[in-house]
């Protein structure tokens, strides 16, 4: 977030030098117009008949008190302007009555008031003006009238219009002040937003990758483990037979290498860098597409089962419906699922007869493996479990928008159950 010292530094100089300013323009403005009324005042005193020594004194300090309350204007401009008409007949306050309206014009109040106090300020003016000069000036009665509008519109329409102008050039500056600043929290807004919605797709993909590399490790090393058993157990007695089964081992750690290789590579390419968190977002999970379209399918049930088989496990595979083109995540999930459940097979249910289920029907595929209870005599392979594998299953099952169900069977065995959409939004 944008601190206000920065705000400020990017919009100009800090809003308390901005305030001490207005302060000593006003007190230099209350100096000048009182000085200005006090010397206005002396005449005006004698004009009021005072003696001479008193006439001096009262004019300069009621000069004083007149012109010293233009410090006010910013407070109280309604006020002043009302001060600056009411000495207008003493012909004094000349830069209280220009200052006044022009304060009065740019400030809050109410344009009816504005133009009524203006109206005011310039009725006095044009009287004072008129009067002032039909005595003093012996001219045609509609010459004086003349020049009295005159000066009375030029001392009061200039500093109204001028205020007005001040006034809504402000409140601009103020509204594009406040957009800019809601716009900058906005963007503030939209760039935490983005940050959490990159964490929580950084969060994701570090859960699919933990399934990936569980389902790919823990299947491939559990056959391995299983024939590495066997060899173990008839090295001495048929050697031939303890020859395929280390072929078999061999390969299945090189198809374990390849898939954790290919694995790798996408990783490899989820990293390069992205310029924003929108961009971060967008990227995450656009990466492991390739994983998806290059990943195993149902077409490969059948090695998979196969393979179970080789490493001793009894094993039936019933399929039903007629296959068709499923969606590459949901042909994924499916053949982990199945593989899943019988690399647990293989861990706590050795010499357990095992059935696969697939099932193609309208708009989904279904699938079922179910164990029975373990055989006599068989000892388990030690393999160790972390206790992910049905965790993983579900979270794929239902992060595709499907069922999975899991639970021990009447007969004392273990069934896994998941139903996927054909299709995925």
């Amino acid at each position: 977030m944008t601190s206000t010292g920065e705000v400020e530094g990017r919009a100009g100089p800090p809003l308390w030098w901005g305030r001490r300013r207005d302060a000593m323009t006003d007190v230099v403005l209350g100096v000048v117009s009182a000085a200005e009324c006090a010397w206005e005042g002396v005449p005006f005193a004698h004009e009021a008949g005072l003696p001479t020594a008193l006439g001096v004194l009262f004019g300069v300090l009621f000069g004083v008190v007149v012109g010293a309350t233009l410090v006010l204007r910013r407070r109280w401009p309604v006020a002043v302007v009302l001060v600056g008409i009411a000495v207008a007949p003493a012909a004094m306050g000349f830069l209280l009555g220009v200052v006044g309206l022009y304060t009065l014009a740019s400030s809050e109040v109410p344009r009816r008031i504005i133009a009524t106090l203006a109206s005011m300020s310039l009725a006095a003016t044009f009287v004072v003006m008129y009067l002032r000069t039909r005595g003093d000036v012996e001219a045609d009665s509609l010459l004086v009238v003349a020049l009295s509008g005159f000066v009375a519109v030029a001392l009061t329409v200039p500093p109204v219009l001028f205020g007005l102008y001040i006034g809504a050039r402000r409140r601009l500056m103020e509204s594009l002040q406040e957009r800019a600043d809601s716009l900058e929290r906005e963007l503030s807004l939209l760039a935490d937003r983005a940050e959490e919605r990159a964490e929580w797709a950084r969060t994701e993909e570090r859960t699919r990758i933990a399934r990936e590399m569980h389902d790919v490790v823990a299947h491939r090393v559990s056959l391995m483990v299983v024939h590495a058993a066997a060899l173990e157990a008839i090295a001495a007695k048929d050697p031939a037979r303890a020859a395929k089964n280390a072929a078999l081992v061999g390969d299945m750690g090189r198809q374990a290498l390849t898939e954790l290789r290919e694995m790798l590579g996408v990783l490899r390419a989820a990293e390069k860098p992205v310029r924003s968190a929108v961009a971060a977002v967008a990227a995450v999970p656009v990466a492991f597409v390739g994983s998806f379209e290059d990943g195993p399918s149902l077409g490969e049930l059948e090695v998979l089962v196969g393979q179970s088989r080789a490493a001793g496990m009894a094993v039936e595979m019933v399929v039903q419906g007629e296959g068709v083109a499923y969606a590459a995540e949901v042909e994924q999930t499916a053949y982990r699922v199945v593989q899943e459940a019988l690399t647990n097979c293989h861990k706590h249910a050795p010499g357990a007869r095992v059935t696969v289920r697939l099932a193609h029907r309208d708009g989904e595929v279904a699938m079922q493996v179910e164990n029975g209870p373990c055989g006599g005599g068989v000892a388990e392979p030690g393999l160790p479990s972390g206790g992910n594998g049905l965790v993983g299953m579900r979270e794929r099952v239902l992060g595709l928008g499907g069922v999975f169900v899991s639970g021990p069977t009447d007969a004392g065995g273990f069934k896994v159950s998941a139903v996927l959409p054909g299709r995925c939004s």
